[in-house]
């Protein structure tokens, strides 16, 4: 029985020595823990700052496309540094630095093509999974491989609504209940796509049937800004006057439809309107559209307005220059011309 009791008391012995040896190299999780929360810490913070160097001036965000910067090297996201030279435009001021008020133009500015690299390679977290990217990757990455990205049933064309994470559709899509649907069901959404496509044939089938038209012209233009002598200057753009059918014309643009204050709103719009500056015998019945042209980077949908010029009205109404967002409205303005296209077709009675 002794024997007994001492060969345990042996045993547990050599087993409490065995579980002290393999202690010994075993780190306590106390320490793995610090160790892992200081140098995530470090890393954290370290990205914060870089991001709130590299960040523009203006919206304190880390811009995604180009960057610019005035010669004491401030830096400013393009749609802001636009923004800044649209805004003094607006107010007939000089544009200055919102950092050192130092005078910043197209010309004085220059993009800072090491900031914008990067910036590219800072960590940014998709809006999607939440999980962390480069910024250059982001982009392709919420469009094309995230499985938590929004999209919309594939059979969205016979009118199903529905939308939902990428990795949802499949499971979405088998018991989506609009492929077993009437033919006049399934009508009504293929209407709506029908009109938008109408819409397009209607323009194509214009502009070819104005291409048909004997007395055709086209003008390359700069509209050039002006003010106005009220108490509060407006702005406004016009053109140089240029011949078209033997006559003398001019174009005038104005920004919010001649809004008093336009510096005052976020959102931003041009309109146009054409004027015959000569006086003509007979009624001119004229169809025209503006376009880019071969001189400048407007980005404008095509839209044909039509009127007739005599000597009792010889201005057109002001339409809408159908640009795509306020940003490139502000994009023209920071310029100090616009150059675009004019095309006329004058209709033979």
């Amino acid at each position: 029985m002794a024997e007994a009791e001492a060969a345990s008391s042996s045993g547990e012995q050599s087993d409490v020595q065995e579980n002290v040896k393999s202690e010994e190299f075993i780190e306590p999780e106390k320490k793995k823990r610090k160790l892992s929360k200081i140098g995530d810490g470090k890393s954290d913070k370290l990205e914060q700052r870089l991001g709130g160097i590299l960040c523009c001036a203006v919206c304190l965000d880390l811009p995604r496309a180009a960057i610019y910067q005035c010669t004491n090297g401030h830096l400013m996201c393009a749609g802001c540094f636009t923004h800044v030279l649209a805004d003094a435009r607006l107010r007939d001021e000089i544009a200055t630095c919102p950092n050192c008020r130092i005078e910043i133009s197209k010309t004085s500015a220059s993009r800072n093509l090491a900031v914008e690299k990067a910036v590219n390679e800072l960590p940014s977290e998709c809006q999607f999974c939440s999980k962390e990217f480069p910024r250059i990757t982001l982009e392709r990455h919420e469009e094309i491989l995230c499985e938590e990205r929004i999209t919309n049933c594939k059979y969205s064309r016979i009118g199903c609504p529905w939308r939902g994470p990428f990795h949802e559709a499949t499971e979405h899509e088998k018991v989506c209940v609009h492929p077993h649907r009437s033919g006049a069901e399934v009508m009504e959404a293929l209407q709506v796509m029908d009109q938008k496509c109408e819409e397009e044939k209607r323009l194509y089938d214009c502009v070819f049937d104005l291409l048909s038209y004997e007395k055709i012209t086209f003008n390359d233009l700069q509209m050039k800004p002006y003010r106005t002598d009220e108490f509060v200057h407006k702005l406004f753009y016009e053109t140089s006057r240029f011949t078209a059918f033997n006559n003398q014309w001019v174009m005038k643009a104005r920004i919010n439809n001649s809004q008093r204050d336009p510096t005052q709103s976020s959102e931003r719009n041009m309109t146009y309107q054409l004027i015959l500056k000569t006086k003509t015998t007979y009624p001119l019945q004229l169809h025209y559209l503006i376009l880019r042209g071969p001189f400048g980077d407007m980005k404008v949908s095509a839209k044909i307005h039509k009127f007739e010029f005599t000597d009792q009205e010889n201005e057109s109404p002001y339409v809408h220059l159908p640009l795509p967002d306020t940003a490139e409205c502000n994009r023209l303005l920071a310029a100090k011309v616009i150059n675009f296209r004019l095309i006329m077709f004058l209709s033979s009675k």
